[in-house]
């Protein structure tokens, strides 16, 4: 069963995200991070950045791959994935640019884009833990409902409801917001060896909900994690408000061994 974490704050979430992250980097210094952009991860990233600063941890050796981009957008774009995921996880942690990777959306090549990214993912080792965030609808990464669970990556056209929610990025303005996509697909996302879910507000309750506790559905990607052999969703009480087990939830967090991490 996937692990359900409810926390107090995004804060907290993002405290436990970094413990696992630095964990995972001292045993393995060469890691492959997995990084997804949004509003979700960025305490996550922030407690992370403090945690490898504080401890003076050598991230050098760290290799990233952003989950998606969208197609078309130049790559200098203020709300491009690069860029974006420049300004929030390269530079705050101090990784090294060129071990961090973003699918190419040029469009020009976009068409075998994706099978070179997987390519390239496979080439690494594999991501070691991706972290994930949620749409309203339950998509992750750009796999919006209908998707295929094995999908790899590939160009997927965004729902308007996506558009919508991703407008606040393009100052609130649906005709900046890109029609098309680049995104690791949920076959792609599953191959990863852990995966760390984050989810906060009412607005993602239903979501998260029928993503832990529904059936497997394609009508809701993000309920692929019900497969995966280690998963975790850490969500804030307001996320959680659905949650038909939530008092277990919380009842079995509390009773974890202390050397058992995420």
């Amino acid at each position: 069963m996937t692990e359900i974490i409810i926390v107090k704050s995004q804060e907290e979430a993002g405290e436990i995200y970094a413990r696992c992250t630095t964990d995972l980097i001292r045993r393995k210094p060469d890691c492959v991070l997995g990084l997804a952009t949004g509003s979700s991860p960025l305490a996550a990233y922030k407690a992370l950045a403090d945690l490898v600063h504080k401890e003076g941890i050598d991230v050098s050796q760290v290799r990233g791959f952003a989950l998606d981009e969208y197609a078309g957008l130049d790559p200098a774009h203020p709300q491009s994935y690069r860029s974006t995921i420049d300004r929030t996880v390269v530079e705050p942690l101090g990784l090294d640019p060129a071990k961090v990777r973003v699918p190419n959306g040029n469009l020009d090549t976009i068409k075998d884009a994706g099978r070179v990214y997987d390519q390239a993912i496979e080439d690494a080792g594999g991501v070691d833990l991706q972290i994930l965030g949620i749409g309203t609808d339950g998509h992750i990464g750009f796999n919006e409902p209908g998707s295929s669970l094995a999908s790899g990556t590939r160009i997927k056209t965004l729902t308007e409801q996506t558009r919508i929610d991703n407008a606040r990025f393009f100052d609130n303005d649906m005709d900046q917001v890109p029609t098309h996509c680049i995104t690791q697909g949920i076959g792609t996302i599953l191959k990863a060896r852990q995966l760390v879910l984050l989810a906060f507000g009412a607005g993602k309750a239903e979501a998260v909900a029928e993503s832990v506790e529904g059936g497997i559905s394609s009508f809701c990607p993000a309920s692929a994690l019900q497969m995966h052999p280690h998963a975790t969703v850490i969500v804030d009480e307001a996320a959680a408000s659905r949650l038909r087990n939530r008092d277990y939830y919380k009842w079995a967090y509390a009773n974890k061994p202390d050397w058992q991490s995420i």
